[in-house]
């Protein structure tokens, strides 16, 4: 009957172990891609304002020195955004994001009517891919794993700990170490 139960245990045991490694498998998996992903949606949204602070040269010189200045203003917010984590000072980085962006495009838009036909959409098409890029980036930026996934990989571990503490094969020489570590206590 013994034999019995620990065959059962080990089966038990076994498959627990498994569902552990399958889990902590698809949750690197996870974090693997999504983190390339933040990692290529940075670099996109980087060439995005680089590309388009060299595009601002060709605008009138008041209008270029306007937009390389908010360039350079959404950058340093940028950057913040990637080191805050405080909720509240990503709030207010947001707000400032969002009013950099509208004062860029103002700018950028109404600094073109003196170009060429020809130089509007390229002008606005680099201010545009900054725009997008940062909504891209933030969406990816917020996309992690999920609380439910991690809640599952941490009451698997504890279930298999528990598993693998309880391994009947081995109670009985497990009591004598507990009775040299606290031999006032009694364990039977």
């Amino acid at each position: 009957m013994e034999e019995e139960v620990r065959d059962f245990f080990a089966i038990i045991l076994g498959a627990a172990l498994t569902l552990l490694g399958l889990i902590i498998a698809f949750t690197f998996s996870m974090a693997v891609s999504r983190y390339d992903q933040r990692k290529n949606y940075e670099e996109q949204e980087a060439n995005a304002i680089g590309t388009e602070y060299v595009r601002a040269n060709q605008l009138p010189p008041a209008s270029a020195a306007k937009v390389h200045a908010l360039l350079k203003s959404y950058v340093d917010q940028r950057i913040l955004f990637y080191k805050t984590r405080s909720e509240r000072e990503l709030l207010q980085i947001n707000a400032r994001t969002a009013q950099l962006q509208s004062e860029m495009w103002s700018a950028a838009s109404t600094s073109i009517e003196a170009l060429p036909a020809p130089m509007s959409p390229f002008i606005l098409g680099g201010m545009n891919d900054v725009l997008n890029s940062q909504g891209y980036t933030q969406a990816a930026w917020w996309n992690r794993i999920p609380i439910a996934a991690w809640l599952l990989l941490i009451m698997i571990s504890v279930f298999c700990n528990l598993l693998i503490g309880y391994d009947p094969g081995r109670v009985h020489t497990f009591y004598p170490f507990c009775r040299s570590l606290f031999p006032s206590r009694s364990f039977s």
